[in-house]
């Protein structure tokens, strides 16, 4: 499969590894636990299908931290602290153009980050998704969910005779992943990500910050939407410690799944996903939901970043609010119901597909005058309307079309083009194209000036 471009966003002297995949209007700030690779991650089906699952509903923001995958490689501990890491997290965003975001942490070292994250950044922080995490990393008298210090003993031996072989992957499958430990295609895949994540004096180094983190006294300060997940047969991590993180979490929502894996890619993801995806995006697929066929538009501004740069705060700011008031008379002017905004984005609907095409053009004809070029996808289909929130397949269409339309371009889908025959609108074919997360190969077609 072909690996979403990898980019770099700096964090004072050091460089953050990171990908955007998916273009929905809630941005997810993935948080992995322990090692990561931007590259290797893609190679493994079950993983790359648990994030293109995501990336249907959400724009997915993934990096590798600090030390890691293809991030700065350190071993200096004092560079590990959730202090300096949660930097690390507000310049990915910024680099991708995020104000505001969901952080999902994964495990006891992605689960702290976010948590301190959300709690420092609380007006960055749409809300927090905490899986498999604890509020302490160690044992205590009073805190029974941590490990004991023998525990990391051991793995320091382990990592010590035989890091990243394949009895080492298989080992850790065992515990992470038990669903797929015996599988010799994943245990391989897994020695090389281990490799290629991280050597074993960055672990050393990684562990050694891990092992002091306590959470307890801050988690109180946390006030934004909160979800904690866990799988309940997980043998790496007690159910009870997320159980005991969520009620340190004023309003926090505990969801205990079915499952014995500790990795979110591994077992049944289904249970999980929906769990997320209700949160992020405030709806999940229901056999009471309305299904209607409606034909759904896509806009943005092309350039966005490099223009509010350019322009500055203010003028930027002035620009967008032109932009949106001659989008919404568009809207009004054929019929079309706007459903969501995010940024300089715009999502709607229509009843007919030549209103839909017929507004795109006629929005890219009234920007064009005060120096804003946008670009528009449209297509036609089944849409799942649940508490006034709209979804489904065709939507994910929709905004596959729109991020892939050129500057000034209006690209529609074959669906549309049928539907409109004898209207007069003129198309011109733009091939056969895959969509991310969308089976099979379509026919586009762009609308002619």
């Amino acid at each position: 499969m072909t690996i979403p471009e990898i980019r770099f966003a700096m964090s004072g002297d050091v460089h953050i590894a990171y990908q955007v995949v998916g273009d929905g209007p809630v941005d997810v700030v993935i948080i992995p636990d322990w090692i990561s690779n931007l590259e290797l991650q893609w190679e493994n089906p079950l993983y790359a299908g648990f994030l293109e699952r995501l990336a249907s509903f959400s724009r997915v923001l993934l990096f590798d931290k600090r030390g890691h995958g293809l991030s700065d490689r350190t071993v200096d501990s004092d560079l590990f602290t959730l202090e300096v890491r949660i930097e690390d997290v507000r310049a990915v965003m910024d680099a991708a153009g995020s104000d505001e975001a969901i952080v999902f942490g994964q495990g006891d070292d992605g689960g702290a980050l976010a948590a301190v994250f959300a709690a420092a950044r609380p007006e960055s922080t749409r809300g927090v998704i905490l899986y498999a995490a604890r509020a302490r990393m160690m044992r205590a008298p009073d805190y029974p969910y941590g490990y004991e210090p023998t525990q990391i003993d051991v793995w320091t031996r382990e990592r010590e005779s035989f890091w990243a072989s394949d009895a080492y992957a298989r080992r850790w499958l065992h515990a992470l992943a038990p669903s797929v430990a015996n599988d010799d295609r994943i245990v391989r895949w897994y020695s090389r990500f281990l490799r290629q994540s991280a050597s074993p004096g960055t672990e050393a180094a990684f562990e050694r910050s891990d092992t002091t983190f306590d959470l307890r006294g801050m988690l109180s300060t946390i006030h934004v939407p909160t979800l904690v997940l866990h799988r309940a047969g997980d043998q790496e991590s007690p159910v009870d410690a997320s159980r005991d993180l969520a009620e340190r979490i004023s309003g926090a929502r505990f969801v205990e799944l079915p499952g014995t894996d500790f990795y979110p890619w591994a077992g049944d993801q289904e249970p999980l996903l929906a769990e997320v995806r209700a949160f992020v995006t405030g709806s999940r697929p229901t056999e009471g939901s309305e299904r209607v066929l409606a034909t759904v538009l896509f806009t943005d501004i092309v350039g966005s970043t490099e223009q509010a740069a350019a322009l500055g705060d203010a003028r930027w700011k002035e620009l967008v609010e032109r932009h949106h008031a001659v989008v919404r008379a568009m809207l009004a002017r054929y019929r079309g119901m706007e459903v969501d905004t995010a940024g300089d984005g715009f999502f709607a609907t229509f009843d007919g597909p030549a209103r839909g095409v017929r507004c795109a053009q006629a929005i890219v004809e009234a920007l064009r005058p005060v120096g804003v070029e946008i670009r528009a996808g449209v297509h036609t289909g089944e849409v799942e309307t649940i508490a006034g929130k709209t979804g489904g397949l065709a939507v994910a269409i929709g905004a596959r079309l729109g991020a892939m339309a050129e500057r000034s371009e209006v690209l529609v889908s074959q669906t549309v083009k049928d539907l409109t025959a004898g209207s007069g609108l003129v198309f011109e074919d733009a091939g056969e194209h895959e969509l991310k997360g969308v089976p099979d190969r379509w026919r586009l077609y762009r609308v002619a000036s």
